[in-house]
C-alpha cells in the first residue's frame, strides 16, 4: 500500500470514530487494530500491538502523572485552595475589577499546586463567578478570566500534560517544565493587566463593591502568610529540586505529593473522606492519561511501520521550508486543530509528525515544547469545542449561554497569541531558565 492510502486510511477512520462520538481513547485504539491486521500481518499483528502497548506504559517517565494530579487534588478536597483565593482576596481590596484579579491571581496560585485545567477551571467557577455575576460584573471579566487562568495549569509545573507531551516528544520533561514557567507568568501578567485597564476605561464592567471592609496592617496579611505562603513553598520545593540538580521530574513530583499531604496534615484539614476521594479521583484521571498514552504510542508506530511518516516528512522536506516556517506551520496547524478537537488528540495527532521534523530542520524541541503547550492552552478556549468552554458552562448559572462564553474568551485568547508571538521573536523566554538549569 503507498504511503498516501495508509495516511488517509489511518487519519480517515480516526476522524470518522470522532465524529461519530467514540471516546478519545477508544477511537485511536480501534484504529489501531485496524492499522495492526492490515500493516503487522493478521493476529501476528495483534499479538505485536499487545506488547506494544505494554512497552508504552511501562516507562519511568510518566511516573510524575499521577504523583502531580494527587498533588492538585488533596489540596482541592481539603479545602485548602480555597483558602488560599480568600486570603488573596483580603488583600487586594481596592484594586479595580478586584474579583477578576483574584480570579487570576487565585487560579495562578492554585496552577502551581494543581497543574489540573479542569479542575482549576472547576473550582474557579464555582466559588468566584456566582458573586461576581451577583455584583453585576460584565461576562467579559468575570467568565473570561476564570477560563483563562485555567489554561496556565498546563503551563505552569507541576503539569501532568506537559509531562504527557514530553514523554511521548522524547523531549526532556524537566526542560519543558521549568521551560513553561516564565510563559505562564507573564501571560498571567497581561491577563491582570487587560484586567485593570478594561476597568478603569469602564467602571461600570466591574462595579466597585461598597462592602469591602479595608483592612490595614498585619490584620491584611496574616492570611495570606497563613493560608498562602507555606502552599507556595510547595511549588519552590517542587521547581527548585529540579532547578538546582537535586532531583528528577519523577522525585520532584514525589516530594511536591509528600509536601501536599504533610501541609493539609499541619492544617488539620486532612480527613480519611478526602484522601479517599483524592486517591479515588487520581486513579480516574491517571488510568484515563495512561490509556491515551497507550494508543498514542502504538498510533505513532503504525504511522511509522506503514510509511506513512516517512512519506510525509520527504513531501515537507522537498518544499525546503525554513524552520521558522515550518514551526509557523506547526503552530497554525495546532490552532485550527483547536477549534475542533481537544488537546491530547491534537497532541497524539500530530507528535509523529512533528518531533522527526523539528529534529531534521535543527529546531530547539524545548522551545517548540512550549510553544505547543501555549497553542494547545489557546485550543481549550476556542469555540466551538475548546474543552474549558465547556467546563464553564457546566458550572456557571442556567441564565449565562454559551454565546456569551465564547465572547468572553476573545481577548484572552488574543493576549495568549500575543505571547505565543513573543516567543517565537525571544526565544529565551521559554528556554533561558532550562539552560540555566542545565
Amino acid at each position: 500500500m503507498e504511503w498516501q492510502s495508509a495516511l488517509l486510511l489511518m487519519m480517515g477512520c480516526l476522524f470518522a470514530l470522532m465524529l461519530i462520538g467514540v471516546p478519545v481513547a477508544f477511537a485511536f485504539l480501534g484504529v489501531n487494530l485496524i492499522g495492526a491486521w492490515i500493516f503487522l500481518g493478521g493476529e501476528a499483528g495483534l499479538g505485536q500491538l499487545v506488547r506494544n502497548s505494554v512497552g508504552s506504559v511501562s516507562s519511568f517517565s510518566l511516573t510524575p502523572i499521577p504523583l502531580f494530579v494527587l498533588m492538585g487534588e488533596v489540596l482541592f478536597h481539603t479545602g485548602l485552595a480555597f483558602k488560599a483565593i480568600e486570603a488573596i482576596e483580603r488583600l487586594i481590596s481596592r484594586v479595580p475589577g478586584r474579583l477578576s484579579v483574584v480570579s487570576v491571581l487565585g487560579g495562578t496560585v492554585f496552577a502551581t499546586l494543581s497543574g489540573s485545567t479542569i479542575a482549576n477551571t472547576a473550582m474557579m467557577g464555582g466559588t468566584l463567578l456566582p458573586e461576581m455575576l451577583r455584583r453585576g460584573y460584565h461576562p467579559t471579566l468575570s467568565i473570561g478570566p476564570i477560563m483563562a487562568v485555567g489554561g496556565i495549569a498546563m503551563l505552569i509545573p507541576p503539569s501532568a500534560l506537559a509531562v504527557m507531551l514530553g514523554s511521548l516528544g522524547g523531549i526532556s520533561i524537566s526542560q519543558l517544565l521549568i521551560g513553561g514557567i516564565v510563559p505562564g507568568l507573564v501571560m498571567s501578567i497581561g491577563f491582570l493587566g487587560y484586567i485593570v485597564l478594561r476597568c478603569r476605561a469602564n467602571p461600570e464592567l466591574a462595579p466597585a463593591d461598597d462592602n469591602v471592609v479595608d483592612v490595614r496592617g498585619w490584620e491584611r496579611w496574616k492570611p495570606f502568610v497563613r493560608d498562602v505562603v507555606p502552599l507556595f513553598a510547595i511549588f519552590v520545593a517542587v521547581v527548585g529540586s529540579m532547578l538546582i540538580g537535586w532531583a528528577s521530574p519523577t522525585e520532584s513530583a514525589a516530594i511536591g505529593a509528600l509536601a501536599s499531604v504533610v501541609a493539609t496534615m499541619a492544617y488539620r484539614a486532612l480527613t480519611l473522606h478526602a484522601l479517599y476521594k483524592a486517591l479515588m479521583e487520581t486513579a480516574r484521571v491517571s488510568v484515563i492519561i495512561l490509556f491515551v498514552m497507550v494508543a498514542s504510542t502504538t498510533f505513532s508506530q503504525l504511522l511509522s511501520f506503514s510509511g506513512a511518516t516517512t512519506g510525509l516528512l520527504g513531501l515537507i522536506n522537498g518544499m525546503d521550508l525554513s524552520p521558522l516556517l515550518l514551526v509557523l506551520g506547526m503552530l497554525f496547524l495546532l490552532l485550527v486543530l483547536g477549534c475542533v478537537i481537544d488537546q491530547v488528540s491534537m497532541m497524539m495527532i500530530t507528535l509523529p509528525f512533528f518531533m522527526p521534523l523539528a529534529h531534521a530542520a535543527g529546531i530547539d524541541t524545548v522551545w517548540l515544547g512550549v510553544m505547543m503547550l501555549i497553542a494547545i492552552e489557546m485550543g481549550l478556549l476556542t469555540p466551538p469545542f475548546g474543552l474549558l468552554l465547556m467546563v464553564m458552562q457546566s458550572v456557571a448559572p442556567p441564565h449565562i449561554r454559551l454565546q456569551q462564553i465564547y465572547g468572553s474568551a476573545i481577548p484572552f485568547i488574543a493576549i495568549e497569541l500575543v505571547v505565543l508571538v513573543l516567543i517565537i521573536a525571544v526565544p529565551g523566554l521559554a528556554i533561558g531558565l532550562p539552560k540555566l538549569m542545565s
